[in-house]
């Protein structure tokens, strides 16, 4: 597997969103969904990330974007079949430490209440829960976490 900085506007990764879209969309109300279009994930500031296998199929995403004061994780996806297999693991380590390397002290994320698997890997990576930061407000379907680099 190797891990690379990459465009979104490729069709593998557009079907991927795709698929984490309508996953959330299946969990959550539109108003609880706080996702970045395509569009977003290429401008300035944004860090966009591809795991692939050596054939070159796509396993999963991730993202991080420079706030300022801190990065913020976005966009995270493993391909249901590549879960368990540490892809999301590895992911968030390559974010931190190009984040890390830009000199972002922090990295914040949202996600929701009812992504257990998720929730577990932040926690093992080593994200604490938090109060809502930059433009979120409190929300009973979001939970908020952090991680100083």
């Amino acid at each position: 597997m190797h891990i690379r900085t990459e465009t979104p506007r490729q069709s593998d990764i557009i079907a991927m969103l795709e698929r984490l879209d309508a996953y959330f969309a299946g969990l959550y109300p539109a108003e609880s969904n706080h996702l970045m279009d395509v569009d977003s994930l290429t401008r300035p500031g944004v860090v966009f990330l591809v795991a692939r296998d050596l054939d070159g199929r796509a396993l999963g995403c991730g993202a991080y974007v420079d706030r300022g004061g801190y990065g913020e994780v976005k966009r995270m996806y493993v391909d249901p079949a590549r879960r368990g297999k540490g892809v999301g693991g590895k992911l968030l380590a390559e974010i931190a430490q190009r984040a890390a390397a830009a000199g972002l002290p922090a990295l914040m994320l949202e996600t929701g209440i009812s992504q257990p698997e998720a929730i577990g890997l932040y926690e093992r990576d080593g994200f604490i829960r938090c109060a809502p930061f930059g433009d979120y407000q409190a929300d009973p379907l979001s939970l908020f976490m952090v991680k100083r680099l």
